[in-house]
């Protein structure tokens, strides 16, 4: 396994171009908060995180390929929208969001 440290946390796997990390879970991680936690570091950081469950992993690695595949293809490290400037107005398609 090839695991990598992102700031405090460690995880499975990341492909830091795409800002996409991989992880791929037992059952000791069902509901485990210290991973939401650890899950919301990462997205506030601009990383994209995807899990599998090992079981899946085992039963389906051509399904798992091809959502991380799609994954890599179209993503895009999440930007925040700018702030308009002080006393600027927000545009027609910014306002609408």
């Amino acid at each position: 396994m090839r695991q990598e440290a992102i700031g405090p946390y460690i995880v499975d796997f990341v492909c830091r171009e795409k800002r996409l990390v991989i992880e791929v879970d037992g059952g000791q991680h069902a509901g485990n908060w210290r991973d939401t936690v650890r899950d919301r570091w990462l997205v506030h950081h601009r990383y994209r995180v995807l899990r599998f469950w090992n079981d899946e992993v085992l039963g389906n690695m051509e399904g798992v390929w091809d959502t991380i595949f799609s994954a890599a293809s179209t993503a895009r490290p999440p930007h925040p929208d700018p702030l308009p400037a002080r006393g600027e107005r927000e545009s027609p398609s910014r306002a609408s969001k």
